[in-house]
C-alpha cells in the first residue's frame, strides 16, 4: 500500500478507492443520513457522497424520466427531485462532522454556483455530475476553489471532457476522469468496461475512475475489474434496503456487497 491521496481520499496500490453515493436515498431523513454513514464506514468505504440541489435550479418542470418507472413510477425529473430537496446546509454540517468521527471523507454533489460558493468549508473533493461536464459557469465557479475534482463522463463526448477539463483549469493530478453509464439501471452487457482503457489512453496523465449502475453482485466484482482496467476511484450508489421502490435503491449495492468486497480485498 502507498500513502498516496486523492485531496483527502485514500488511494491503494492494490484495490480501488470507494466512494458509497447515498445520494438522497435518506429520504431527507437525517437519523437515517447517519445510519447510511454508520454502515458506509464499517463496510470499509473511503467516502459517502450526497446530493444537495433545489428542483427549481436544477430542472425544468416539462423535464421526463430517466430511470426504470417500473421501479420509480413518478415519471417528472421535477417532481423526483422536489421529493429530496429538504436538506440544508446545517444539515450536511451536522453530517461533516459526523463523518469525521466515522473516520469517512464526507462528500456531495453540488449544481449550482451558488451551493458551491456557499458549501466550499465543508468540501474538499468535488464531483461533477455527467449532467453539468458542460455547464461552464458551474465548471468556471469550482475552478476558483482550486480543489481535487471528479467528473463523472456520462453521454459526453471527448471534446466534451477537453472542454471541461479546459474551464476547470486545475493541475492534472487534481482531475480524476470517471467513466459512466447513464441507464438505472445499466445491463451488465452495456457497462462498456472497456472504455477505462480508452480514457487512459485519451488521458494518460489524469486519474481514471468509473461510476456504476449496474446491478449488484453479490461481491461487486465489476470493481475488481474496473480497477483491473485502471480505474482507481469506484463510485456506486449505497442503500440500506435494496427492496425499497423508488429513486436509487434497486439498483445501489448495500452493505452486505461492500462488505464482501472489502473483506475480500484486505
Amino acid at each position: 500500500m502507498n500513502n498516496k491521496k486523492f485531496g483527502k481520499l485514500r488511494l491503494f496500490d492494490y484495490k480501488p478507492t470507494i466512494i458509497a453515493e447515498a445520494g438522497v436515498n435518506h429520504n431527507c431523513d437525517i437519523k437515517l443520513a447517519k445510519k447510511y454513514i454508520n454502515l458506509a464506514s464499517k463496510a470499509g468505504a473511503d467516502a459517502i457522497k450526497f446530493q444537495t440541489y433545489k428542483a427549481d435550479k436544477l430542472v425544468s418542470k416539462s423535464s421526463l424520466a430517466y430511470w426504470d418507472t417500473k421501479k420509480e413510477k413518478t415519471k417528472s425529473q421535477y417532481k423526483l427531485f422536489k421529493k429530496y430537496e429538504k436538506f440544508n446546509f446545517s444539515d450536511y454540517l451536522n453530517l461533516h462532522k459526523y463523518c469525521k468521527k466515522k473516520n469517512l471523507l464526507f462528500m456531495t454533489t453540488l449544481f449550482d454556483t451558488e451551493n458551491i460558493r456557499k458549501y466550499d468549508k465543508i468540501i474538499d473533493v468535488y464531483k461533477i455530475s455527467s449532467s453539468d461536464i458542460t455547464n461552464v459557469p458551474l465548471l468556471k465557479e469550482i475552478s476558483k476553489k482550486n480543489k481535487h475534482t471528479i467528473i463523472s463522463t456520462g453521454a459526453s463526448t471527448i471534446d466534451e471532457i477537453k472542454m471541461a477539463i479546459k474551464y476547470l483549469n486545475l493541475p492534472k493530478e487534481k482531475i480524476c476522469i470517471m467513466h459512466c453509464v447513464l441507464n438505472y439501471p445499466t445491463l451488465n452487457e452495456n457497462a462498456n468496461l472497456g472504455y477505462i482503457k480508452i480514457l487512459k489512453k485519451k488521458f494518460p496523465k489524469y486519474m481514471i475512475g468509473y461510476s456504476d449502475h449496474t446491478n449488484p453482485e453479490k461481491n461487486l466484482d465489476k470493481f475488481n475489474w474496473a480497477f483491473e482496467l485502471g480505474a482507481q476511484i469506484i463510485e456506486k450508489h449505497f442503500t440500506h434496503n435494496n427492496k425499497l421502490k423508488g429513486n436509487d435503491h434497486y439498483h445501489a449495492m448495500n452493505f452486505e456487497n461492500l462488505r464482501n468486497f472489502t473483506t475480500n480485498m484486505n
